[in-house]
This record gives C-alpha cells, sequence and structure tokens, in this order.
C-alpha cells in the first residue's frame, strides 16, 4: 500500500493512498470537525465518506504534471509514466494552488 497526506492551505486535510483494491481519498475526522473546513475540490465535496475508484481520482490527476516537467521525473526519478500515484507523490509536494500531497514512509503506514 501506498499512502499520503493530503494538505489544504499547508494544514492536514485528508489522506490519499493506493491498495489492491484500487485508489481512496477521505478527509480527516479533524479537518471535517474545523468550523473553516474546505473541500479539497468540487469534485470531493466534505463528506466523512471515503471516496474509492478503480484508477486516480480526476482531481489527483490533474495536479500530475505534464510536458518536460513529467519528462524530469522519468528520466531522473525513474518513475514510469503510467504509474500516475507514484508521479502524484513525488512531484506534488508543491503544487500551483492550495493542495500538497505528502507520501507517508511505509513504517508509518497503518
Amino acid at each position: 500500500m501506498r499512502k499520503a497526506l493530503v494538505y489544504l492551505f499547508d494544514q492536514p486535510a485528508g489522506e490519499v493512498w493506493e491498495d489492491e483494491t484500487g485508489f481512496h481519498f477521505r478527509y480527516l475526522p479533524e479537518h471535517l470537525a474545523r468550523a473553516d473546513a474546505q473541500a479539497v475540490s468540487l469534485t470531493l465535496p466534505l463528506a466523512a465518506d471515503m471516496y474509492s475508484s478503480d484508477m486516480i481520482l480526476p482531481f489527483f490527476d490533474g495536479l500530475i504534471p505534464e510536458g518536460w516537467l513529467l519528462d524530469i521525473a522519468g528520466t531522473y526519478w525513474k518513475i514510469n509514466p503510467r504509474d500516475r500515484v507514484g508521479l502524484l507523490f513525488a512531484c506534488c509536494r508543491d503544487c500551483i494552488g492550495a493542495v500538497s500531497i505528502y507520501p507517508l514512509a511505509e513504517e508509518n503506514i497503518q
């Protein structure tokens, strides 16, 4: 399993992971409890339920770089361009916009 924290405006908002059943996202209970909680995307409204899909959710796929930056990830980090989750976790710590993705080390995954 590969897992990461999703930050919104430098605050933890959710977690995203890939396992043998697919790709998943859910908001953290602490984020949902905040009076000023916001959704990370209009396509992922605030909810306690988990969002799941057979493939990466479109919002997260849209965060992945394209063009020359994608070429750099493939060349220098040896990430297969078809490994969309690997690219998300490697390239999206400093995205344009309010969302950042911080991968968790294997020993921190529960």
